[in-house]
């Protein structure tokens, strides 16, 4: 992989990581395209969880003041009665509540999600079939409900959502921000929650990943890793603030289209032999 192979890629990550679109899947397709045959399976597998750090950083960055006010009210009253604490700590402990499915179920999964399903024709059938799920929770959700309305029981329904983008082709904000809509919460909220619930999970695998394999990284790669890592954390912290400003009168129809037609040639372009 050469310095012009590490940009796009980290700049497809940091385009793709917060829209429900799975930034995955596309990284692996890109991959794919671009002919990326010089890196071993740690190599690559180092080199995304690098550049997934960058994106993570970009939501630190910018839900920066949200994030302290949930720490340090957590910190204050998390040993309270639950209905008698504040909201920023409510948060705080339903963000730890749906972040549970997705460390169980990907501890208890891991090598099945690493490599038995982590192929094209998976993430071409699952950009298809969430795409049409976003599509209709995102157009039958009653768009009522925000943060403060958030529970025990939805919490744990947004970490099982978000453990569904172990599926590759799925997407972690796709799949929170579907069952989010499917209970009823707007459009803007659950992108908001689904941004906050990955902030844990995604640092935890990041870093893990990026501990466990980090020295597979060549020499020679690791200058167009670091570039790459902050392009993704540059274009990411771009795209959370388009998409938050887009949610308030837009919808997620244009993700759904994009989906369904990219998981649609994919499909194609693999029974054909063209990929």
């Amino acid at each position: 992989m050469n310095l012009f192979e590490a940009l796009v890629l980290g700049l497809i990550q940091g385009l793709t990581e917060f829209l429900p679109i799975s930034s995955s899947a596309h990284v692996q397709i890109a991959q794919e395209l671009m002919g990326i045959t010089s890196l071993t399976k740690p190599q690559l597998t180092a080199f995304i969880a690098t550049i997934q750090i960058g994106t993570e950083v970009a939501v630190l960055i910018y839900f920066a003041k949200t994030i302290l006010e949930i720490l340090s009210s957590w910190f204050k009253n998390a040993l309270r009665p639950f209905s008698t604490q504040p909201q920023e700590s409510k948060l705080g402990w339903l963000v730890i509540l749906g972040s549970l499915p997705v460390v169980a179920l990907g501890l208890a999964f891991q090598d099945q999600v690493e490599s038995d399903v982590r192929q094209l024709w998976v993430i071409g059938v699952a950009l298809i079939v969430f795409g049409l799920a976003l599509g209709i929770a995102d157009h039958f959700g009653s768009k009522t409900k925000e943060l403060t309305d958030l529970n025990f029981k939805s919490g744990l329904i947004f970490g099982l959502g978000q453990a569904l983008a172990l599926i590759p082709g799925v997407s972690r904000s796709g799949g929170t921000i579907t069952v989010g809509r499917l209970m009823g919460f707007t459009r803007a909220a659950a992108a908001k929650y689904s941004f906050l619930l990955a902030i844990p999970a995604v640092l935890a695998s990041g870093a893990y990943q990026f501990l466990k394999s980090y020295q597979d990284l060549p020499t020679d790669l690791i200058f167009g890793t670091a570039v790459a890592t902050l392009v993704s954390g540059i274009v990411g912290y771009l795209v959370i603030a388009w998409l938050l400003k887009y949610l308030e009168r837009g919808s997620f129809l244009p993700f759904v289209i994009w989906r369904v037609t990219v998981g649609t040639l994919l499909l194609v372009g693999l029974s054909l032999g063209a990929i």
